[in-house]
């Protein structure tokens, strides 16, 4: 990196910007909760007046050298209703989360095509065509959170100028306000827009297809003489900069978890390689830069050269955490039998974490809830081991109360309620025509259940099939009461079971079938069911968080594991289990029918840093990523990690500030992270090394 970009960087990794924030008064929610005669606003009202508040409050700040503004200065974001107000929202709806419209891909490009002008102007023709007054209000505030964007813009504008920045200024003349006609101000207006959402208190907003819809600048500008490409590196360094100003603000279950994944490469429209020059430039900026955002997602397939593969094992190599890949090949058919079009499929980006969404047409919600598969297995064994006679019976009744289980998770989601979001709606696709807040839903409107624990949960029926039911060696009423005791009085069948029994992840078809099965019956079980926006439910591998908390409130279970151990993230082998290496790990994990699966939860491996200090090795892996993807793999994520160096960071955090970790489906500093969830990386390492 140069000079220039190297400065900008040590200021955010110095949190030198972070003396420009400022606290909220606390009068500030009285001046967007009612209006001067005392008469209450409704939300899209309340949402859209605290959005013009946020932005009066926000002191525009023009850092030196800086080519690309905008920066959070208002550290809160005051919700829209009171906690009287808010206790009776939740008695009569289902809230997801905070509430707020999260996990959504906008189509920026757009936007940043026509310019914010051309979206007001629509905004007031409609007004003239609708009646209703709900359609009214809602495109009035259209109107009003543009115009509240064009404000603060010309303060912006004016602070540029104050400091002698004309370069800024200039473009901010021109953009958002008018369609960007450069590299350089479409980049500056994404960051507008980008910036905007988090104010309106809408997070988790990812990049989406950053290649695909900012190619066509970047070459006009090539192509005119107007960049060359050392010049346009500099303005997309900056621009990756620019996402780690205000990311601790954003709301996340951990530091680090704010949703700004930029999704790379993949086919386009017509299903031909879309990966193009900028699509390299993005990976060699993330490469060079080495911070947690943006979020690298690749998309890959069986056109994908393994040059590309290089590329991103070179990234792997830094610790990143990312890329991770996504295989066209699973996912779009995935995607298709879930009742996406082909040309939406072609186009999917991945949520916060993993989860395929659909730029600009999709409100799925995709992280809905969860099924604790650990849990499943626990309550059967429990209720129905001593009757079952053989292992066939066992398993009719784990199949069984998956479905009950899956029934009582989805039976809660009634009567949803989101928060609504005008400036969000901009940018999603038909709003405005509609008059309809994206709140509201859109084209797609599908629930996605993780599943958590699938290792475990396999793993612990092979240990019953083999014991019990085969060799007959365990009789069932002393593996229930050794469970029940925690193994305390029987550590000859704890280390068993741990150390001897089959696993998943060492290729054994008898412990893999199993996996097939019960992956299987999870997704067969929502096959057919609808939520009240009329979409479908997406069955899924990943965990999220619920490695932790599932795993906490978990009995011992029959896999060696013990009472309140942490389940294993994603999907991936149990965890502190002898595997035979990384390639039986893959060859175990693509033989379920994974687009069944298709909310996704990536393969996750820990891989020890030796790993890449040659050539020939990092080769290697960048090969085994491929036979991944080739043998049908859905989504990988590789982290690089050294245990000794993980334990020194805890010890004294002071000193690896900058150590990065996957964590579920993101990265983030590892001494930031809650305690358990180190605890967790670093148990996951020993395993894997």
């Amino acid at each position: 990196m140069n000079e220039r970009i190297a400065l900008l960087r040590d200021r955010i990794l110095d949190k030198e910007h972070h003396q420009y924030r400022q606290d909220v008064d606390d009068t500030f929610f009285e001046a967007f909760t009612k209006t001067l005669d005392g008469s209450q606003l409704n939300d899209v009202e309340r949402a859209t007046q605290r959005l013009i508040n946020v932005f009066q409050m926000e002191k525009p700040v023009i850092l030196e050298r800086e080519r690309i503004a905008f920066m959070r200065t208002v550290k809160t974001i005051p919700e829209i209703w009171t906690a009287s107000e808010w206790e009776e929202k939740k008695e009569h709806h289902y809230i997801h989360e905070m509430g707020k419209v999260c996990n959504l891909s906008p189509d920026y490009g757009s936007t940043i095509k026509v310019g914010l002008l051309q979206r007001k102007q629509e905004a007031e023709q409609r007004m003239e065509a609708v009646e209703d007054e709900e359609q009214k209000v809602f495109l009035q505030s259209v109107i009003d959170s543009i115009e509240s964007v064009f404000e603060l813009v010309e303060r912006y504008a004016d602070e540029a100028r104050r400091v002698g920045n004309t370069e800024v200024a200039a473009i901010l003349e021109r953009v958002p306000r008018y369609g960007a006609t450069t590299f350089h101000e479409a980049l500056q207006f994404f960051r507008i827009l980008h910036y905007t959402l988090w104010c309106s208190y809408n997070y988790h907003n990812t990049v989406g297809r950053f290649d695909q819809y900012m190619y066509p600048y970047l070459k006009a500008d090539l192509d005119s003489g107007r960049l060359d490409e050392t010049e346009a590196f500099d303005l997309l360094e900056e621009f990756f900069l620019s996402f780690n100003k205000d990311s601790d603000l954003y709301p996340g279950m951990q530091q680090g978890d704010n949703g700004q994944s930029m999704v790379l490469g993949g086919v386009d429209k017509e299903g031909k390689d879309a990966t193009n020059l900028l699509t390299t430039m993005c990976l060699k900026a993330s490469l060079e830069l080495k911070l947690i955002d943006p979020k690298i997602n690749l998309r890959v397939n069986n056109q994908t050269s393994l040059e590309t593969y290089v590329l991103g094992t070179e990234l792997t190599k830094q610790g990143l955490g990312f890329p991770q890949y996504n295989n066209d090949d699973i996912i779009i058919p995935g995607l298709l039998d879930k009742g996406y079009s082909l040309e939406d499929a072609r186009d999917y980006v991945v949520a916060a974490c993993w989860e395929p969404i659909i730029p600009g047409v999709g409100m799925d919600i995709p992280n809905i809830g969860a099924l604790s598969f650990g849990h499943v297995v626990g309550a059967v064994v429990n209720a129905h081991l001593k009757s079952c006679e053989t292992f066939e019976e066992l398993m009719a009744h784990v199949v069984q109360k998956i479905q009950t289980e899956v029934d009582r998770e989805i039976d809660r989601f009634k009567n949803l309620y989101m928060e609504p979001t005008p400036f969000m709606s901009i940018l999603m696709d038909g709003c405005i025509q509609r008059a309809k807040d994206v709140s509201h839903g859109l084209r797609y409107n599908n629930f996605g259940l993780h599943g958590t624990g699938i290792a475990n949960a396999t793993d612990s029926l092979a240990a019953i099939k083999k014991y019990v039911y085969e060799e007959k060696s365990l009789h069932a009423k002393d593996l229930i009461q050794a469970l029940k005791e925690d193994f305390s009085n029987d550590s000859t069948l704890l280390t068993k079971l741990k150390c001897e029994a089959p696993k998943m992840g060492n290729d054994n078809d008898d412990a893999d079938k199993i996996a097939v099965e019960l992956l299987h019956a999870f997704a067969d079980t929502l096959q057919g069911k609808t939520n009240e926006r009329g979409g479908c439910y997406r069955a899924g591998t990943g965990s999220a968080m619920f490695y932790v908390w599932h795993g906490r409130d978990l009995g011992a279970s029959a896999d060696g594991r013990r009472k309140g151990e942490y389940l294993s993230a994603n999907y991936a082998p149990s965890l502190d289990i002898k595997t035979k290496g990384v390639l039986s790990i893959i060859q175990s994990f693509v033989k379920p029918e994974l687009k069944e699966v298709i909310n996704g939860g990536p393969l996750t491996i820990e891989l020890h840093d030796t790993v890449f200090r040659h050539d020939e090795s990092m080769g290697k892996v960048a090969m085994l990523v491929k036979a991944f993807v080739d043998a049908g793999g859905h989504q990988l994520q590789i982290n690089t990690l050294n245990r000794e160096t993980l334990l020194e960071a805890q010890k004294h955090p002071e000193k690896h500030k900058n150590l990065i970790v996957r964590v579920w489906g993101w990265s983030g500093y590892f001494v930031e992270l809650d305690k358990e969830y180190q605890d967790h990386i670093i148990q996951r390492v020993e395993l894997r090394c």
